[in-house]
């Protein structure tokens, strides 16, 4: 079974375009809405919270989990492949993936003047994971990130679409326009619930790097280079949503995110 782990509802977003584009597979979902957002908490708790997670997704049949938060992914990715994969003895059999490579590898091949946005949370945007793998693929690069930490409150409270939160994502990505960026990394899977504002506000010239689509092309990428991983997986087109919070909360919010109803959500403890 496919996993994908987030902090809170934007995951599903990244769901979102797996079930569009691979819907064969089963797949499994883990919200952490209970301690969401991760943004602002440190490295070392963003880890813990991320182990929690992953164990409790292998303990459940997961073969493969992705992290689709950004925080996790720019923090924990590394630790967590090292800790469960490597050294854990799971090479060939599970793995787990994360956002930061697929969206810096697409914004790379996206970009004609090599200047580069990136927004995120504040964490994502500290941790410097974003500048370190773009500069690996194009030491050149000129990245300009900016750290936008109302945006997921907003967002996870359904105002995104109110005058307000459309207020402050103009004077998010107002200093970064003007560096005059050809390629904007949405740098947090709640963006893509203001993808039109972000397209309106950045204009035809900015090419946005950040949807489930685009993930969803990379996991196929990779399942078809890994087939050691994708016999592993079932295909019977299972569903599972879990959170760590209010069930009937994230099954009523989640499906503005995943663009389909829920037809169950489980409430669960990691």
């Amino acid at each position: 079974m496919i996993a994908v782990f987030d902090s809170g509802f934007g995951g599903l977003s990244i769901l979102k375009g797996l079930l569009n584009k691979l819907p064969d597979y089963d797949y499994m979902y883990l919200g952490d809405n209970a301690r969401a957002p991760y943004g602002g908490h440190s490295r070392e708790t963003v880890t813990r919270f991320s182990e929690e997670a992953c164990e409790f997704l292998f303990e459940k049949g997961a073969t493969l989990i992705i992290v689709a938060c950004n925080t996790s992914s720019a923090f924990a990715l590394r630790h967590l492949q090292n800790k469960y994969i490597i050294d854990g003895g799971l090479k060939g059999k599970k793995n787990i993936l994360g956002m930061v490579f697929p969206f810096s590898e697409s914004a790379v091949k996206a970009t004609k003047n090599g200047r580069i946005g990136l927004v995120g949370t504040k964490g994502t945007v500290k941790s410097g994971a974003y500048e370190k793998e773009i500069h690996k693929l194009m030491p050149d690069a000129k990245i300009i990130a900016q750290a936008c930490p109302l945006l997921v409150p907003l967002i996870e409270e359904g105002w995104h679409e109110k005058p307000e939160a459309r207020m402050i994502l103009k004077k998010y990505l107002r200093p970064i326009k003007n560096h005059g960026i050809d390629t904007l990394i949405l740098g947090c899977t709640h963006y893509p619930l203001m993808m039109e504002d972000f397209k309106k506000y950045m204009g035809k010239n900015v090419e946005l790097i950040g949807d489930g689509e685009l993930l969803a092309e990379s996991l196929a990428d990779y399942l078809e280079r890994h087939p050691e991983i994708e016999k592993r997986l079932g295909r019977e087109g299972k569903r599972v949503y879990m959170t760590t919070d209010d069930a009937d909360k994230f099954k009523k919010m989640g499906q503005k995110f995943l663009g389909r109803d829920i037809a169950e959500a489980l409430g669960v403890t990691i």
